[in-house]
């Protein structure tokens, strides 16, 4: 395959150049080259030669927007940022950074690297965890069936009727109102409860980390569950202070007074959401995130953010 027929596709930017060999070992996309590193001054970068009639910006889009292409080129895409992980800060690039050329690639990066360098100081020795809350499993949301009274036919006659609009049929009504109505109440002041204690929860562990950031919450549809999400938070904790945010957790977690909420959490992660970079002048093209349930800073869904810690 010659030059003119591929483009130099951009994963992430190191502090330190990966071993020839780690990287080449680490499969890329589909139908490209083996990954390798490029030097723009003190910045490192992870490429690979993927083939430019698959990554111009019509087909790369036609591709991202198909969930099974989108799923594989969010994995290809994984496994090249953590390829340079061991060697220290990583900044990983948006998905489908795509150049004309290496020269193209390590001029852009050259350009910003003083941005890159405070970039990888602010990361360095500091990891990335996932903290979401939902609300605990409580009643179905529907409401109750009305009574046998209440479903009387029209003109107000009961089963049992009596004719008299102002008898069982009529009270049996009011009453199944009434409760309905109570219970719309108290499913309300219990979310209303769970909210505080969400906001709780983010305060009391941004205490143990040096930045945070609260993403869009998960629809119902993404999270598999049936109760709401209250918080998709990220938290950027030193490395000397980890075991103090998860002995934290647990103890949230234990809490009988956080009863009305269910914490979740994941890490340590390559700091995504916490990597972030203006976006190169790149032939670039977005994740379409409303097709494929790409949450910000959180990857694909489905899709681990970061190889195994």
């Amino acid at each position: 395959m010659s030059s003119s027929d591929t483009v130099t596709y951009l994963f992430a930017l190191c502090a330190a150049r990966p071993p020839d060999e780690a990287l080449s070992a680490v499969a890329g996309h589909s139908g490209g080259g083996p990954l390798r590193a490029l030097r723009a001054g003190a910045v490192h970068l992870i490429v690979q030669d993927v083939p430019a009639a698959d990554f111009d910006e019509r087909t790369l889009a036609d591709r991202l927007n198909r969930p099974g292409d989108l799923r594989r080129c969010a994995l290809a895409h994984h496994r090249g940022v953590a390829a340079g992980a061991p060697c220290g800060p990583v900044v990983p690039l948006p998905m489908a950074t795509v150049y004309l050329s290496d020269d193209n690639a390590v001029a852009a990066v050259a350009a910003r690297e003083e941005a890159v360098l405070a970039v990888f100081r602010r990361l360095t020795g500091r990891t990335e965890w996932a903290v979401k809350v939902h609300a605990a499993p409580g009643e179905p949301a529907g409401s109750p069936a009305p009574p046998a009274a209440a479903r009387a036919a029209p003109g107000g006659t009961g089963t049992g009727g009596t004719g008299d609009s102002g008898g069982s049929g009529a009270a049996g009504g009011r009453s199944y109102l009434s409760r309905a109505s109570a219970r719309q109440r108290s499913r309300r002041d219990l979310h209303e409860t769970a909210r505080a204690v969400a906001r709780t929860v983010d305060l009391t562990l941004r205490r143990y980390a040096v930045d945070a950031t609260a993403h869009r919450p998960q629809s119902e549809r993404l999270t598999g569950r049936r109760a709401p999400q209250l918080l998709n938070a990220a938290y950027l904790v030193d490395d000397a202070r980890h075991r103090e945010f998860t002995a934290a957790l647990e103890r949230l977690r234990a809490d009988e007074r956080l009863r009305e909420v269910e914490i979740t959490s994941s890490g340590p992660w390559i700091p995504y959401s916490f990597a972030r970079l203006d976006e190169p002048e790149a032939m670039a093209v977005a994740t379409p995130e409303a097709t494929a349930g790409v949450t910000a800073g959180a990857g694909v869904a489905g899709v681990p953010k970061t190889g195994a810690p």
